[in-house]
């Protein structure tokens, strides 16, 4: 497959690209700093200049054209304000709606299906992922929305819980790359709107669970 990664130089896109590409996959990583670019190539992926936050439509379709899949792992991250988070976390998801590629997989939050009011960054931040996991599932793709717990930088177990509601909890982020990976994996994927936590379940299966396989 041909996968582009919106936030390519993030924690979960630098576990994922390895294992997409030990199978053979080719893989973009869209960043917005030149000095991150060999970190992606020493990964094995290809780097894109993209500053998804200020990038027209051309701009960004440019940059994914001929993609199988788009996978969106960017993000404002800590420190920034609401107004960041809105067009980084829900403007440029919806940049990426509209770029005519046929997959798309969303790395949303767990707690974005009922986000709270308030304009505390964290509860602006979960509204820009449930109105980013909205634009995704009018969007006409083909479509996988993964909402993970409270992420960790622990080793990973490769035993998850994925359901479409868990209790809140935590889960490594090599875990989330590895739960994106297999999501990738199956291309008759659609529709899929799950969360994931730490769990007793091999990737795979949980996976493949949710697909009644």
């Amino acid at each position: 497959m041909d996968i582009a990664i919106a936030g390519g130089h993030g924690q979960i896109a630098q576990h994922l690209i390895p294992l997409l590409v030990s199978r053979g996959d080719r893989v973009r990583g869209l960043i917005r700093k030149p000095e991150q670019a060999d970190d992606l190539r020493n990964l094995g992926a290809e780097p894109v200049l993209l500053d998804l936050e200020n990038a027209d439509d051309s701009e960004v379709a440019e940059a994914v054209r001929g993609a199988d899949a788009i996978v969106f792992a960017a993000g404002a991250g800590p420190g920034s304000g609401p107004e960041r988070k809105m067009r980084v976390d829900r403007d440029g998801a919806v940049k990426l709606t509209r770029t005519g590629v046929g997959r798309f997989v969303m790395l949303s939050s767990m707690g974005a299906d009922d986000p709270p009011e308030g304009d505390e960054t964290f509860a602006v931040y979960l509204r820009a992922k449930a109105q980013a996991d909205d634009a995704v599932k009018a969007s006409g793709m083909r479509y996988a929305i993964l909402r993970p717990g409270a992420l960790t930088d622990e080793a990973a177990t490769g035993r998850v819980e994925i359901a479409p509601s868990v209790p809140r909890g935590e889960i490594p982020r090599e875990d989330v790359a590895r739960i994106l990976a297999e999501i990738l994996a199956h291309d008759e994927i659609d529709a899929l709107v799950v969360e994931a936590t730490a769990g007793t379940t091999p990737v795979a299966d949980a996976v493949s669970g949710m697909l009644g396989d």
